[in-house]
């Protein structure tokens, strides 16, 4: 063993290697020995795991999204007036938001790492709860400052663990799909949202006002879901509830094409230091911090839609529309990627499209024509497409479970960079036609394409580079220890792909495209 903790490269091929417990994957002790799986055990497995964490999984993203918008639909509800909100003031609740989420992201990512997914989830979620219920109790904008704070801190953890959980359950062409349905709630949870923000104006309640009501509703909303995560929502497939110990090890062996293992608990420093001189960490996190700047228009959207000269009644259901467009074109895409072999890079570019042509007709059609504007907005919510892709991409080209849970952290770190500064965009002095914030939209939405597009070549490239190596034999022969039912204890081989080697280290890793 070298002295960091990984296995020593320069052992020789026919040298007998036994290793520590903490070293390998939590599932290698599962997997050692068991057959490879017929299509059909695997699809019933699949078919299992779907039924049992996917619904819980799309109903949280639902609602985390929902929660995060509550802000911008409150917005026509009253809460600025009610909490005397400057302009300057409502921009920085969207930005603590994402600071808080940043600052917190990384230890989230570790205490992911370090105890029960589910469980860390769940605490999480009552926590965030309780915030969002306390917004109806702020009366100015010290208090909105405080659990917008706690908001970002606690849902930094949802994203992120949901590309574990993915990785863990789904093999790397199951994940472009399963990551897309629950990502596609986003837009559930804008047609929702405008449902409730359009019947809590119509509540008529003396000291409680229509943006109070939607926070509570909401915050309990999330409470419920916090109790059934807790009892329903497994940590892993090693201990999945709703799985024999037999489907346990079925499970973990039909995702062994991922090459990149369920987890590991301990802490490897040289994957840490290996995820940050990575190009490809970096790449991700540029498209990432880019690709949000456009994002701001969350809060911003029902100001910029009344503008037109809407009324309140109808931008709140107008708001529906944005979510049918981000549920639709998600799916699509998803779909295609899913569909066309090493096409994600190209899906997500094209998507990007019609985002810039709605910047240029925001920009340059006559004022008068709010029904084009109004269309033209809704054109620049299509390309969310292409987040969605590099979430399940960057999950499913990282292998060693401290990379991947790195690697996760800084893509959505800078998530929270371009979020947290581009509200700031949104000045009164650009208003009405706000040319500004548009024009830099329009360039964050010619960058993102090329850069999915750079992260392509590269990574076909070193597949390249790889092919022409031959096979990597350096990890055949190493053993763990393992218990037997009588007691007794024996060595059984480990699968390289669950000694949680990162994509570096394994040279039979293959890039998807």
């Amino acid at each position: 063993m070298s002295a960091n903790g990984s296995i020593d490269e320069k052992k020789a091929v026919d040298v007998h290697i036994a290793v520590a417990e903490k070293e390998v994957d939590t599932a290698a002790q599962l997997a050692a020995g068991l057959e490879d799986l017929t299509p059909e055990e695997s699809d019933r497995i699949r078919r299992k795991i779907d039924w049992h964490i996917l619904p819980l999984m799309c109903v949280l993203y639902w609602i985390q999204f929902m929660d995060k918008t509550t802000l911008g639909s409150s917005a026509i509800l009253g809460i600025r007036t009610a909490t005397h909100l400057t302009t300057n003031q409502y921009n920085w609740l969207g930005t603590i938001f994402y600071l808080s989420y940043l600052v917190f992201e990384y230890p989230q990512n570790l205490a992911l790492q370090r105890f029960p997914v589910g469980k860390w989830m769940s605490i999480n979620i009552f926590v965030w709860g309780i915030a969002l219920c306390s917004h109806a109790a702020c009366k100015n904008f010290g208090g909105l400052f405080t659990v917008r704070l706690i908001l970002g801190a606690c849902e930094g953890s949802i994203t992120a663990g949901f590309l574990i959980v993915s990785s863990m359950f789904y093999t790397r062409k199951e994940q472009t799909l399963r990551v897309g349905y629950w990502f596609l709630m986003n837009g559930t949870a804008q047609i929702i949202s405008g449902f409730l923000s359009f019947g809590t104006l119509h509540i008529k309640t003396e000291k409680f006002e229509p943006w109070q009501w939607l926070m509570v509703i909401t915050g309990l909303l999330t409470l419920i879901c916090a109790v059934c995560y807790w009892f329903l929502f497994p940590d892993s497939p090693t201990t999945a509830w709703f799985l024999t110990p037999a489907e346990r090890a079925m499970a973990v062996k039909r995702i062994q094409e991922n090459q990149t293992g369920v987890e590991n608990k301990h802490f490897k420093m040289d994957q840490f230091y290996e995820a940050l001189t990575d190009p490809k960490t970096w790449l991700f996190a540029l498209f990432s911090a880019l690709d949000n700047v456009p994002n701001s228009l969350t809060n911003q959207r029902s100001i910029i839609v009344s503008g037109f000269g809407f009324t309140n009644l109808q931008t709140t259901l107008l708001g529906c529309v944005d979510g049918v467009i981000e549920i639709v074109t998600i799916f699509t895409g998803v779909r295609l990627a899913a569909r066309i072999p090493n096409s994600r890079a190209y899906v997500g570019a094209v998507y990007f499209l019609p985002n810039i042509l709605g910047v240029l007709l925001i920009n340059f059609l006559p004022w008068e024509n709010k029904v084009g504007l109004l269309f033209a907005q809704w054109l620049t919510g299509v390309g969310t497409t292409g987040f969605v892709l590099s979430l399940s991409w960057l999950s499913s080209t990282t292998a060693g479970h401290t990379k991947r849970v790195t690697t996760n952290a800084i893509m959505l770190i800078a998530y929270c960079i371009g979020n947290a500064a581009a509200p700031f965009m949104w000045q009164a002095k650009y208003s009405p036609r706000n040319h500004v914030p548009w024009t830099i939209i329009g360039i964050c939405y010619l960058i993102c394409p090329n850069l999915l597009l750079l992260i392509r070549f590269i990574l076909h490239r070193e597949n390249k580079r790889r092919d022409a190596e031959g096979p990597d034999e350096k990890w055949e022969d190493v053993y763990i220890e393992v218990v037997l039912p009588d007691g007794t204890k024996a060595e059984r081989k480990v699968d390289k792909e669950f000694m949680d080697l990162t994509d570096r280290q394994n040279r039979d890793f293959r890039y998807v495209l």
